[in-house]
């Protein structure tokens, strides 16, 4: 089970529903099952997750503030994949708890 700490992932197309575009970058940090993660780019100045990982799962919350100076929250339950090049996907089932809205997003390991 590969650690996510200090490994960045970029969406792989803009969310329908969403704030997530491609130009989103995360940083992800991982510390005994504990998950957090800071964001930004695109329609997002500012955003931050934070939860927890069991086996190839990750469930956060999460909290974002967006160019428009609107702040936004959500849940989302990720599964990790590893890609054949050995970078890692995470496949994201979210939804929106400050508004309604739901989608599936797919962000990949850069670098």
């Amino acid at each position: 089970m590969d650690s996510l700490d200090g490994r960045k992932f970029k969406a792989v197309a803009d969310t329908v529903g969403g704030e997530v575009e491609a130009s989103t970058e995360f940083t992800y940090h991982e510390k005994d099952g504990e998950i957090w993660a800071e964001y930004a780019g695109g329609k997002i100045s500012r955003g931050y997750l934070v939860g927890t990982r069991t086996g190839d799962t990750l469930d956060f919350r999460y909290t974002q503030l967006n160019t428009a100076g609107e702040t936004n929250t959500g849940h989302c339950v990720s599964r990790i994949e590893t890609l054949a090049d050995g970078r890692l996907r995470l496949t994201e089932k979210w939804e929106w708890e400050s508004r309604s809205g739901s989608g599936t997003s797919v962000v990949e390991e850069v670098g």
